[in-house]
This record gives C-alpha cells, structure tokens and sequence, in this order.
C-alpha cells in the first residue's frame, strides 16, 4: 500500500537537514512500516426533514444552528466515523444558498426566509466537516416537492413557479417524473451544488416516486403518461415510470462525473429489490413496481460509486434476513462498487439493542477489505447514546480512525511522498513539518499522519492544509510516518521518522 521514506533519500538533503542541540538527537530516516490504517467507510444520515436531527427545530438563530451541527460533527469525529451525510435538500427547498430553490422551512422556520443573521449553512459545514477530517456528502431528495409539514410554499417555490410539474399524492406534493422538465431541473440544483461547494460527494436517497398510501392509489401522472404515448412512446406505464428514474439517475451520474470526477455518487434505495431475491425473502413493497426504483440495475450499470441499501432489519428475521440481504447484493455487485448497507441505529429500544447494531457491523466487515463500510440511520440515537451505542461504537466497533475506501474506477494516480522535516523547539520539544512532493500524480485531500510512542501507535488524520505537527514537549514520539491520500481515496508513499539514538 505505502513505500517507506528509505525510497525517497534523494531530497533528504532538502528535507531532512535537521537542527540539534546538544544532548537532543536528530531525527533521521527509517526504514520501519507502521501498521496499516484500516479502510472502512464509516458515516450516518444527519436530516433535516421534519427536523429528525438537525437543526433540532426550525427558526434557531444562526449561532444555535452552528453550535448544533458543530456539536454533532465533533461527535462523529470522536466516534472515528470518517462522513456525514447531510440532507440539504429535502423538498425543493434549501438549507443552503441556493439561486434556484427557496430557504427551507426546516431552517429558519419559514419557506423563502434567509437566516438572519446570514449564514450558509452548507459552506459552514463543509470547513468544520473537512477540519475534522471528516467527508461531507450532500444529500437530495430529488422528486419530494412539499410535506405536510412545510408550510405555505414561498412565491419562489417550484409548487407556484412551475405548477405544471406538481402531482399531489398522499398529502404531499411531488414532481411528476415523467415530465421532462423534472430531470433538468434536478439536475440544474444538485450541479449547482457541485460546482459552487467542496462536497465530497452526492446522496439521493429511497424517496423516487412515492411510496404507496394504503389503498394504493395510483400516481396521478396520467396526463404525462398520455403525453408520452402521443409522442409514440411504447412501454407499459411500469416500463415507463422506472425508465424515468433510470434516466434521472444515469443523468446525474454522468452530470456529476462530467463537472468533477472525484465526487462520488452514492444512492440508498430500499432494502429489498424484490419479493424472493434472495429465496425466502418477504417484502410488502416492490421497489421496482411500488416506487420504480430499479436499485439492481442502476448497480450493473455502473450508474453510480456506492450503494447503501436500506437493510433496517434484525439479523435474526428470517423473512428481512440482514445477512442473507447482505449476502444477495454482494452477490450482484458485478462491477465492485462499493456496497456499504444502511444499519437502523432509530430503532433501538424498539425491536433491537446496541448488541444488534456492533453485530450488524460485524458482519459487513466479514470478507469485504478493502471495500468494507456502513452508513447509521440516524444520527440523532447515536448523539443521544441511545441505548448506550454511542459509547459501544467508540469502544468497541471504531476503537481507531480509519479511511474511506479508495474508488480505483475513478483513478489510480497516487500522490507523492511529502518532504517531511523536524525542528527544536525554543521549551526543547519538536516541529515536525512537510511540503507536497511536485512530482507526486495526484494532489493530497488528507494527510494521514502515525506516531509511535512509548510502543503504542496512534493515527490521526488531517486535512491538506495543515503542513506541521507539534507534539507536547515531553512526548516526542519514537517514530513518525506520515503520507497523503488523494480525493480518490488513493494512499501515495510514506515518509517515515525515527528519533536517533
């Protein structure tokens, strides 16, 4: 995975010039590999809608809105969880600075109402989640248009600028995926997203047409379907509506790629693809006949770089099996995408425990390396230490750091090995600071940085801005290594310290 420092000598001459006083030796080049950090994607949901996590209520101040996502970031990152995905467009609307769609309701307690005084949100949380070394995916609903819960739709909502889009179904408003003006305009607002913010990836979630009401009562799309027909369109109105979301898909897919490769495109359908897939399995929703979500097809088709399930059942249910579930998609994933399940943390002290969640997690590891990881729904159980998983999370299932998967589809370049030096300090301690190598393939996003201190190692990760490291004065480590990992997960060659003799 890493080469060690030994192999870049030729500038030590540059980088490892080091001062020393008398009676403190120098720190010199080592051949010693640390031990490898493990690759594991480790995120929760964090949503906005109805104000399931944060903010914990609409019309907070700006300062108690950053106080709250400060303080669930700081929790992620003493959890050793490595991303947030972060719901920032829950019914066309918008917890950002958005030119095409109104503030959310959910934020400042009224649709179209800035926060005052102004805040982005979103660019707010993509420094301290970066700072962190945490990823921050921004997370859409792409078709939810207005809940019962949002209020009077603003002047500059798409439910009155653009009315002919709107279906109404089961108390909510949606935009109708048939009509051809939906995907563009999609399109337009999470692009938007892409190019003005230094996200790290993009999420849509199960929310395609909508899930149906109890009669099931057919979406009215009836007027587009016919549209369509009239225009000589053959399929049945099956076909068509999960072509429709076929399409919505591959066009973000390739939107996405085509503005910046490096942000990644994950999608977390429902759990289940099919009633007996695999053998034995009960659904009462067919993905692809209920909500036409084809989830299995957009996988063999490479539409996207991760696929989070939604697997919120217990280990033990026979006809929800986790593990079966697991095992069944594993099996479809012909082109090794990453295949990171959603675990239901929210259902904690209703048919399950913490036990249940840390043995889930258990099992995604088995036999996935390099590939492994998991996504926590919600977040807010986790804050709350529901249960006590909280505390069983840092304890036990992320006992260290560790970083994301690498996503070799998207590159194999490699960052170089960065000039690594050390410095006194004027109270007798040490400075240990570092450049980019300009030769390396690919720039760093992270530095993953491992010392060695009375024989134990310990790992921190930090963003590419921070070039210098200072320990306390009196814990010089023993061994020092430090190497940079680029946007596409890919780990260049350490550079590897050891204190002289």
């Amino acid at each position: 995975m890493r080469r060690a420092a030994w192999m870049c000598l030729a500038w030590t001459g540059l980088a490892l010039g080091l001062a020393s006083s008398p009676g403190q030796a120098a720190y010199l080049p080592s051949a010693e590999v640390p031990p490898p950090v493990p690759r594991e994607f480790r995120a929760a949901w964090v949503a906005s809608v109805y104000n399931l996590d944060w903010p914990s209520r609409p019309g907070l101040s700006p300062d108690a809105q950053r106080a709250e996502l400060l303080a669930l970031l700081d929790r992620a990152a003493a959890l050793h969880l490595n991303a947030i995905l972060l719901q920032i467009r829950p019914a066309c609307d918008a917890l950002y600075a958005s030119p095409l769609e109104p503030w959310s309701p959910f934020l400042t307690g009224r649709m179209g109402e800035p926060p005052e005084p102004f805040i982005d949100p979103l660019a707010f949380a993509v420094e301290e989640a970066h700072r962190r070394g945490l990823e921050l995916h921004a997370w859409f609903n792409p078709y939810r248009a207005h809940t019962s819960s949002s209020g009077t739709p603003s002047r500059d909502h798409i439910s009155r600028t653009h009315p002919g889009l709107i279906r109404t179904y089961n108390g909510m408003k949606w935009l109708d995926p048939g009509h051809p003006e939906t995907i563009a305009h999609t399109r337009a607002v999470i692009l938007d997203v892409v190019r003005r913010y230094d996200i790290d990836g993009v999420h849509i979630d199960d929310y395609f047409y909508p899930y149906p009401d109890k009669k099931k009562t057919p979406f009215p799309d009836g007027a587009t379907y016919a549209a369509y027909q009239r225009g000589g369109g053959k399929l049945s109105r099956s076909e068509w509506r999960r072509e429709n979301t076929n399409r919505m898909v591959q066009t973000l897919h390739q939107a996405i790629k085509g503005e910046k490769p490096w942000v990644k495109f994950g999608i977390s359908p429902f759990g289940i693809w099919k009633t007996n897939h695999p053998a034995g399995i009960k659904s009462g929703i067919d993905a692809r006949e209920d909500i036409f979500g084809d989830s299995l097809h957009w996988l063999k088709m490479g539409w996207l770089d991760y696929l989070a399930p939604q697997l919120y059942w217990t280990i033990d249910k026979p006809e929800q099996s986790f593990p079966r579930l697991l095992e069944w998609w594993r099996s479809q994933n012909s082109l090794q995408r990453h295949l990171w399940p959603g675990i239901a943390t929210d259902r904690i002290g209703k048919d399950r425990n913490a036990t249940e969640i840390l043995r889930q997690i258990g099992l995604t590891r088995r036999n996935a390396a390099p590939s492994a990881g998991h996504i926590l729904w919600n977040f807010r159980p986790v804050m709350e230490n529901r249960g006590g998983v909280g505390t069983r999370l840092k304890n036990e299932a992320y006992a260290g750091p560790a970083l994301p998967p690498a996503y070799p589809w998207l590159g194999r370049a490699t960052p170089g090995a960065p000039r690594l030096s050390a410095e006194h300090t004027p109270d007798g301690g040490w400075t240990f600071s570092w450049l980019t190598d300009p030769a390396g393939q690919s720039p760093p996003h992270r530095w993953v940085l491992q010392y060695r201190l009375g024989g134990r190692w310990t790992t921190r990760l930090l963003p590419a801005d921070i070039r210098r490291w200072t320990p306390e004065r009196d814990a010089a480590p023993e061994l020092l290594s430090l190497f940079a990992v680029d946007r596409n997960g890919n780990a260049g060659p350490a550079t590897v310290l050891q204190a002289g003799p």
